[in-house]
């Protein structure tokens, strides 16, 4: 079966995004994984934010991946994407189909209802050392204890950690 994988830029104080939205503190001056971690996967989920602020750079992002848009506003019709209301059944049915890894890209609203559903296979989060403090945390109040495994960590010249969980 394929693997929903939560692939994501976090500070050190556990924000996804500033203040604002922003994510112009990510680092961008070398690859950190992703041309290789892309090749590993064929689905793309998002949230609605998080897709349209990415449609507002680039129009069809990922133009050789399928994009799932989750929104729960039933006149939204995302651009490029599927959107999808049916969570629990279509997400069943795509994660069983054929294909490789599914990406979930975000955002925080959107992660947190997988893990609060036990559909988050694999965290791999690059932690940026900066500290942003204040901004949209990836983690919200938890309900129960999710255990995941550290499976590798990768370390970059620029201070940037990458953290990969598995379960």
């Amino acid at each position: 079966m394929r693997k929903i994988i939560l692939n994501l830029a976090v500070s050190l104080d556990g924000y996804i995004e500033g203040p604002n939205g922003e994510f112009d503190w990510c680092f961008t001056d070398q690859d950190y994984g992703m041309s290789e971690f892309l090749k590993g996967v064929d689905d793309i989920f998002f949230g609605r934010k998080s897709y349209e602020a990415l449609i507002g750079m680039d129009t069809n992002p990922y133009p050789d991946k399928a994009k799932f848009v989750f929104s729960e506003n039933p006149g939204y019709a995302a651009t490029n994407a599927i959107t999808l209301r049916a969570h629990l059944i279509k997400i069943s049915e795509i994660k069983e189909s054929r294909g490789n890894d599914i990406w979930l890209f975000g955002g925080a609203e959107l992660f947190n209802k997988f893990l609060d559903m036990d559909l988050v296979d694999e965290l791999q989060l690059s932690v940026h050392p900066l500290l942003l403090g204040k901004g949209t945390p990836l983690f919200t109040s938890r309900n129960k204890i999710t255990r995941f495994n550290l499976a590798e960590t990768k370390s970059y010249s620029t201070g940037l950690v990458q953290l990969i969980y598995t379960k």
